[in-house]
């Protein structure tokens, strides 16, 4: 398992971050995203999408459940804050988009810890030493297909 970490001091910081990490990724990647309330997960994404050549406005899917962003590789941001079970997670098109080839962002993904794939790269995002710090850290399993 491959682990990277990061000290974002801002949101711009985190983008940054992002921006360079999708660089890295290939068609099919699942990121899981993990962190409470205000921990910077959208502008997480905002990064990927930046560095995954989507354009367009990046905001939070919590109550579409998920935004398409078409570009160079498709960035499919899902929130699945309020999916209770699998009824609910079917509800959302999320096998289907698994089967797109583009890239998943996943906010709340602990509540579909069950369906996530086996290469999932998982994004922790904790609070850091004041406000504005945050820790980012990145695991990729053995079999993810980013390297």
């Amino acid at each position: 398992m491959q682990t990277d970490r990061f000290v974002s001091r801002s949101p711009e910081d985190t983008e940054q971050f992002a921006q360079k990490l999708a660089k890295t990724l290939l068609p099919g990647d699942v990121l899981a995203l993990y962190g409470g309330l205000g921990m910077g997960k959208t502008a997480f994404v905002r990064g990927l999408a930046k560095g995954l050549g989507v354009g367009g406005e990046v905001s939070s899917p919590t109550f579409a459940l998920v935004h398409e962003h078409p570009g160079d590789l498709e960035l499919y941001h899902f929130d699945m804050y309020r999916v209770e079970g699998w009824d609910d997670l079917e509800s959302t098109g999320f096998f289907e988009y698994l089967a797109r080839g583009g890239v998943l962002a996943v906010e709340w993904s602990e509540n579909i810890e069950g369906a996530l794939p086996a290469n999932v790269i998982r994004v922790a995002i904790e609070p850091g030493q004041n406000e504005y710090e945050r820790v980012i850290t990145v695991e990729r399993g053995e079999d993810s297909c980013a390297s």
